[in-house]
């Protein structure tokens, strides 16, 4: 059994560390002749959040939300990638029947 949990944690480690690598970094100063961006890239943002938290403590150059947002639609899709990262209410709400608590 402990086997099993440590496999998964590896897992989710390894996936986690490959789908922060598609995390992007402008300079602000570039970011005001973008296109701004909407929903998907909030929730993708928001996803990608814990792990560009950790990386911006190390690189002055990653910011963890994007200065080039359209506004209300990037900001809720950010709030719910955000809650979809971080286990969101179900877990909350679950805790008898959490998978690390068996």
């Amino acid at each position: 059994m402990l086997y099993k949990k440590l496999l998964v944690i590896t897992f989710l480690a390894l996936l986690i560390v490959l789908l922060s690598s598609c995390a992007d970094a402008i300079q602000y100063q570039y970011a005001v002749d973008i296109k701004s961006v909407g929903f998907w890239y909030g929730l993708w943002h928001g996803m990608i959040a814990p792990i560009s938290f950790i990386i911006s403590l190390f690189d002055k150059n990653v910011a963890i939300y994007a200065v080039y947002n359209s506004g209300g639609w990037y900001n809720f899709g950010y709030l719910l990638g955000l809650s979809i990262s971080m286990g969101g209410s179900c877990t909350a709400a679950n805790k008898k029947k959490h998978f690390w608590k068996k």
